[in-house]
């Protein structure tokens, strides 16, 4: 028995289900493979901070991979349509008897793996999918009524009581070292298509699993107690920021939710604010990706309520006001220094990507998917599930059990999380000087603001929160 196993959104050793499988039962060796598609990824609105992360996780897993007595080989095809093919022949010419990969949720990789499940099929090779992304299997957790969750917090309740009665895996540890080595390692190339290989966000995060690990350590050691506190506040360092980590699967959910679980004594659902709050924050992920499985739609940049899916705005002045928002030049300075922080380091804190996403689409009644797509070209954590769902839930599209009137205000937002104005300090350096009170809306302190080298507010909030209502309220 020697497996070939397929690594894909999964760029670890550790807890990683398929490769335990596929390494427990072989008899003769393990064979890794990764599929590089860089045309299809940038189908799929990939940009440079995720590719370059991707890149470097493959060194990093190539190399823990070896340590086991696995070669990690390399198939590059631009699209995924023909990846059964070069499955296949790299299986034959090592004489693997098995694939073993875990699950994609997405429909253009659920058509890949159907194809190729089809080509092994045909060759009488037995393949092997898991579950692997999420500790509950999102198309596992119905309503009374056998359907999908469409609201988080009823969701969540069935979560806790999945998890609180032993159902989920725990996490695995290395899975098992391979007596012989099969093949040898290739190259991980220095440039991926045309993504540029000298990612100018690189240097902020560093890939594989042992930083990754590090970072959940440091963060439920010295964090995570005061999370709930601290995590709504931008100019604060109290988040775990392992999005980049879980996009790639550098580091598994199953390993945060038992951490954070250790860390509240034994509890989940009860016990210490901070990490239960942390833990709801994974569930939310899994949340999204119930959503996407059990609505595919919305893979396809179709809304998942279309109800609310208005007339947006998409004329020349739309799209002056989009370049705007994209640079951080919109003249509210929360929003701005949000924009400006995707730009220098390839993040956003959470807090703001809700208010940048609620202005481009309240405010400026711009396409929601303009945004959503904007954000997946330039996050480093960019995760269709996450990402698709958190901008529709901004837009009114989504989730959101209370959505169109839902609408946030920019200076509210500002003086509420950013109260000593640190955050816009931080990505407004022209801004700077301004006191406590003032940089919040600089344009009202007119002797200030004239010596200052920045724009305007684009909209009136009070007029433009006026004129998103009239235009949901059609459609209510």
């Amino acid at each position: 028995m020697r497996p070939l196993v397929w690594f894909r959104a999964d760029l670890r050793t550790r807890d990683n289900t398929a490769l335990h499988e596929a390494c427990a039962a072989a008899t003769r060796g393990v064979l890794a493979v990764f599929t590089i598609c860089p045309v299809q990824w940038r189908m799929h609105d990939w940009g440079d901070p995720r590719a370059s992360l991707v890149q470097r996780s493959l060194a990093a897993l190539s190399k823990d991979l070896l340590d086991r007595n696995i070669a990690l080989k390399l198939i590059t095809r631009d699209r995924f349509r023909g990846v059964e093919e070069d499955l296949l022949k790299l299986a034959r010419e090592h004489q693997c008897t098995a694939l073993y990969y875990n699950s994609e949720y997405e429909v253009n990789e659920q058509d890949r793996d159907h194809r190729v499940n089809a080509a092994f099929n045909d060759a009488k090779l037995p393949v092997h999918a898991f579950h692997d992304q999420t500790v509950v299997p999102p198309d596992t957790l119905r309503t009374g009524e056998d359907k999908p969750y469409t609201v988080y917090s009823p969701y969540k309740r069935r979560w806790y009581e999945y998890y609180n009665a032993g159902k989920a895996p725990s996490a695995r540890g290395l899975p098992k070292r391979q007596p012989e080595i099969v093949s040898t390692p290739d190259p991980i190339p220095e440039r991926i298509g045309d993504f540029d290989p000298h990612d100018a966000h690189a240097g902020l995060w560093r890939a594989g699993q042992a930083h990754a690990l590090s970072r959940l350590q440091a963060f439920i050691q010295h964090k995570i107690e005061a999370y709930k506190e601290e995590r709504d506040f931008p100019a604060i360092d109290g988040t775990s920021v392992l999005s980049p980590y879980l996009a790639v699967g550098a580091i598994s959910p199953r390993q945060c939710i038992e951490a954070a679980v250790e860390a509240n004594r034994g509890r989940l659902d009860t016990g210490s604010k901070g990490p239960v709050h942390w833990m709801s924050e994974v569930i939310w992920r899994e949340f999204y990706r119930q959503i996407l499985v059990a609505f595919p739609r919305v893979c396809k940049h179709q809304p998942f309520n279309p109800r609310y899916d208005i007339p947006w705005r998409s004329d020349a002045h739309a799209r002056a006001d989009f370049d705007a928002w994209k640079t951080g030049n919109t003249g509210y300075p929360i929003i701005d220094a949000a924009m400006r922080q995707l730009i220098t380091t390839g993040w956003m804190h959470n807090r703001v990507r809700m208010a940048v996403a609620m202005f481009l689409t309240k405010d400026l009644l711009i396409d929601w998917r303009w945004g959503e797509r904007y954000f997946m070209q330039r996050l480093v954590d960019a995760d269709l599930a996450n990402n698709n769902g958190g901008w529709q839930w901004s837009a009114a599209t989504g989730t959101d059990a209370a959505p169109y009137f839902r609408i946030f205000n920019p200076i509210t937002q500002s003086r509420k999380f950013d109260p000593d104005g640190r955050y816009i300090r931080r990505f407004i350096p022209e801004l700077a000087s301004l006191d406590d009170q003032i940089i919040h809306e600089p344009w009202r302190h007119a002797s200030l603001f004239d010596a200052i080298d920045y724009p305007r507010p684009m909209v009136d909030h009070s007029l433009a929160r006026e004129r998103a209502l009239a235009a949901f309220k059609v459609h209510a």
